[in-house]
């Protein structure tokens, strides 16, 4: 899985990067999966959390949280993707079943 995080308007520090590592690993049991992670998060007014995730099979994911907290704004976008792709890897599941 190729994965890049982006951070623009602004430069995100080593403890944020750690932070975000470690959020990430609450979706490497479907690393497998998917082929791209792009991670892009901006700073406008607020904090802007953006992810897509490619699949194998061609289907892409989006997900987008906004918050004036950094961390809270990454902790809603991972809550989101998370469940996402859960429910993407039940589908292919259900499929070849």
């Amino acid at each position: 899985m190729n994965t890049d995080i982006k951070s623009l308007h602004f430069s995100m520090d080593e403890s944020t990067k750690d932070y975000l590592g470690k959020k990430l690993e609450r979706i490497r049991h479907a690393e497998n999966m998917m082929v791209d992670l792009i991670v892009t998060i901006k700073k406008e007014k607020d904090y802007e959390a953006d992810a897509t995730v490619n699949f194998r099979w061609g289907v892409s994911i989006h997900v987008k949280e906004n918050d004036f907290d950094l961390l809270a704004a990454i902790d809603k976008m991972m809550d989101k993707l998370e469940t996402k792709i859960t429910k993407e890897k039940e589908k292919v599941k259900e499929k070849r079943q």
